[in-house]
């Protein structure tokens, strides 16, 4: 009698990308996000919970990496004739599906916030993972700047309430306007593609400098690897706008000296905002994105939120395609040590920004909404270290 195979056992191990979170973990998590919920809280806002699972067609396609597996979304189809199903990548793409599903019942403006888990099919490496933890606050229905003055201020409130000290963080504030004149300026108007592709390049400033975002921009560059990366194609006239933009936060320039007004704020960044009004002067749009920046400087200055904590910073660039005005990006400034022993900023904790047109793709009516995403694993990796 032939002898029955053994059904193999199946690996105890979790796939690539993903870990198990353990009790002092998970604890540590929920003690930050209730004191950042208590903030949100004193501000207005409601919590909301919506699906892990969205359809496609309401996720939209925003994450700016369009050669992954499906688009960087972990997606399948329900069956032969059914919707297609994803697990949502973020937590505002879901918010404007429930704007659009329920408006008629909801307060204007509508202030949620939501915490939770999202899903992204990106390649997985150290510190990077599929699925990681995001905290968000959005107001949804009102155009004005002070809205996204109140999320820039109740960002700087989360970010001390949960022991970050006042002198480690900042946030700076751009205007996608700004970068939309830019590339008029630049002669993109209308070309998608290429417009797409600088905004990519200029995302990378941080990390390979004034010279880098040329050759990029020109005819490409090695990376560290050693692979060749193609540039975007653009001639010296149509590099020069683009380069006085990233330019002034370039080490070595006069934006790197801080000036400093009577009462103790940075006038260097709003120095170069003066600037980019005089570039953008034929652009109606840029010139229009740098008073809204001005505008939400004096805002939080007003309530007392200096720009040692809140500040203008024109290399703000989100990586998501759907910021339609303002975008933010909250900073730890303190210095921890690298995988190789060197000194670095921990950087970035939190981003966000104007989203005009998202709930429009499912109402055909412009909605005007605002708000900010905080890394959750970032965070507590901040107040660890």
């Amino acid at each position: 009698m032939a002898k029955q195979k053994k059904t193999p056992r199946p690996r105890a191990e979790t796939p690539k990308g993903f870990r198990d979170y353990f009790g002092a973990d998970v604890a540590e998590r929920k003690a930050m996000l209730d004191a950042i919920a208590k903030v949100y809280h004193l501000y207005g806002f409601e919590s909301l919970e919506s699906p892990a699972v969205e359809t496609v067609e309401a996720l939209g396609k925003f994450l700016p990496d369009v050669d992954r597996p499906n688009e960087g979304v972990f997606a399948w189809q329900e069956d032969d004739d059914g919707d297609w199903l994803a697990l949502r990548y973020d937590l505002t793409a879901p918010l404007a599906r429930v704007y659009a599903q329920h408006r008629n019942d909801l307060p204007t403006p509508y202030r949620r916030y939501a915490m939770g888990p999202v899903w992204r099919n990106e390649k997985p490496g150290p510190g990077r993972f599929r699925q990681f933890y995001q905290c968000d606050a959005d107001t949804v229905g009102t155009a004005s700047v002070a809205a996204d003055a109140e999320i820039c201020m109740m960002l700087a409130d989360a970010l001390e309430a949960v022991g970050i000290e006042r002198w480690d963080y900042v946030i700076r504030v751009n205007n996608r306007k700004v970068l939309n004149g830019v590339l008029e300026i630049a002669g993109l108007g209308d070309n998608r593609a290429k417009r797409d592709a600088v905004l990519r390049t200029i995302d990378k400033f941080d990390k390979i400098g004034v010279e880098g975002v040329r050759e990029l921009l020109t005819e490409g560059r090695y990376d560290a690897s050693g692979a060749f990366i193609d540039g975007v194609g653009l001639d010296d006239k149509q590099v020069e706008p683009i380069l006085r933009y990233v330019a002034p936060n370039t080490k070595g320039t006069t934006a790197s000296v801080s000036v400093h007004d009577k009462d103790g704020n940075d006038v260097t960044s709003f120095s170069h905002l003066e600037a980019m009004r005089n570039v953008l002067a034929e652009s109606s749009e840029g010139v229009e994105g740098v008073a809204e920046v001005e505008s939400i400087i004096r805002l939080t200055e007003a309530q007392g939120y200096k720009r040692d904590r809140i500040k203008p910073d024109l290399s703000v660039v989100r990586g998501l395609g759907y910021y339609t005005g303002p975008v933010f990006e909250a900073e730890l400034t303190f210095e921890i040590t690298d995988e190789n022993g060197n000194p670095r900023q921990f950087g970035s904790v939190a981003g966000g920004g104007r989203y005009d047109d998202l709930v429009k793709r499912f109402t055909g009516q412009a909605v005007p909404a605002t708000g900010i995403s905080i890394g959750v694993d970032r965070l507590l990796a901040a107040l660890r270290a």
